[in-house]
Order: C-alpha cells, then structure tokens, then sequence
C-alpha cells in the first residue's frame, strides 16, 4: 500500500492511500442523527480522510466503523470492525456546484469513547490542544470566540455577514411534513448557519426546512437559539444540517 509521511509539530505520522470501507454516525443532538457508509481517502493510527454527502461541522464529534489493519489500531485487535471516535477538523464542499453533493471530511481520532461532556450535549464542539504529558493531543472544549486569523480559509470558523438573504422557512412536524411556513430575511448569515426573523414560535431543537429561490436550494436547519430584538421581533439561529450555504462573491 502506497503512503506519504507528514510533519505536524515535530511528529511523523504515517498515513496510507488506504479505500476502506467505513460507517459513519453523527449525532447532531438527542432527537436528531444520520449514518453513511462511505470509503476512506486516506488514513493513519491518528486520524482518516473520507468524503461525505453531508457537511459536518468543524469541532463536531463522530464515530467511525472500519475494519482498520491491525498495525493502525490503538485497541480492538481482533475485532473485524475498529470502531473509533473522530474530531472534525476540516469539511470543505467538493465540485463548484452551490448545492454540493459531497464533502471532503478530516478527521482526528481521539479514541474509543467521547468526553463525558458529550453524553450530555452531544452537538457540543471541541477542540485540540497539546498535552503535558507529551502525548499527541487532548480534547477540549472549543472556544466559542476563537482567533482563527492565522488558519488557513477552509480551517476558520465559518464567518457571519449581516446581510438579508430571502428565504422560505418551513417548519416540520414529527413525521417531517410542513406543518406552517413563512418567507424572511437573514440578520446575518454563514455557510453553517443563520440568523433569521421569524413568527413561529419554536423551541430550541426544533427542526425547520429552509430554501433559497435564488439558490434553488433546500437545507434541513435545527432551531440552536432564538432571541427577541429591540424591535420586538423574534430572530432564530439556525444550524444548516445537510448542505452548507453558497456565499460565493461575499466570503
């Protein structure tokens, strides 16, 4: 099997042109996840390359199912499949097609089980942070304001623009039919995420559907927060969970 060796702070880490099998599971938050099986691009003892056909947020938590050579493993020798926890580092649209279809996905291993904290809040984000005791690296709570000026574009925290953008909001009922919908404007807006005005009154959790006209595009978002403005009308924060927002031109 082919492979190229990388430098990241002083360390070697062998990675292998490796296209195995994997079952992917991410769980947005304790009503709402999604599995895919897919192949992966590359991988290493520490972390793995692959392609999905959902976006997945920087700092989010994943796990993996994959039946990874016994040299690359840290536990589950004998197991056929290696089931490992993974930190999205890095999830960039694939193609120049607005709606993209795929996601080229990185991913840092961190081990068999996730931090306590995730049992809790599973649509917590993490980071990394270098251990004292010389190991590879430790998970950490992410920083919710973090200076991401140094990083490269596809590694930073996704940017906010105060601009209105139309939308169709759609809110859904358990079986995921339209129970109510509304057109509106953005406060601001990300390739992750919005801030949008609305008169539903939902909670945080709740599912709605979005759509662009201009885009001709339809995203599944989940309700993160909402806040009422000094104006007196509600805005929600939404998470877009299954396309990232085409903002090409402004970003």
């Amino acid at each position: 099997m082919s492979s190229t060796v990388i430098d990241k702070d002083n360390r070697r880490i062998q990675r292998y042109a490796l296209s195995l099998p994997a079952r992917v599971e991410v769980q947005v938050d304790h009503k709402f996840a999604w599995n895919e099986i897919t192949r992966l691009e590359d991988v290493s003892a520490f972390g793995a390359a692959l392609n999905l056909k959902r976006p997945v947020k920087r700092g989010r938590l994943l796990v993996i199912s994959v039946p990874m050579p016994r040299q690359l493993r840290c536990y589950d020798y004998l197991e056929p499949q290696y089931r490992i926890w993974g930190l999205v580092r890095r999830c960039i649209p694939l193609g120049d097609d607005p709606a993209a279809e795929s996601y080229a996905v990185g991913i840092a291993f961190i081990g068999k089980n996730p931090p306590s904290s995730y049992n809790d809040n599973p649509s917590k984000l993490y980071d990394l942070a270098d251990r004292e005791d010389g190991g590879l690296w430790e998970v950490i709570d992410a920083d919710p304001n973090p200076d991401d000026s140094d990083l490269p574009s596809y590694l930073r925290r996704h940017t906010r623009f105060a601009i209105p953008e139309s939308l169709l909001i759609e809110m859904l009922d358990e079986n995921g039919d339209v129970s109510a919908s509304e057109v509106s404007v953005t406060e601001n807006i990300s390739v992750g995420g919005a801030a949008v005005f609305t008169s539903f009154d939902v909670k945080n959790g709740a599912f709605l559907r979005v759509k662009s006209p201009r885009h001709d595009l339809s995203i599944i978002s989940i309700v993160r927060g909402r806040h009422l403005g000094p104006d007196g009308i509600v805005r929600l924060h939404l998470e877009f969970i299954d396309h990232l927002y085409p903002l090409e031109g402004i970003e």
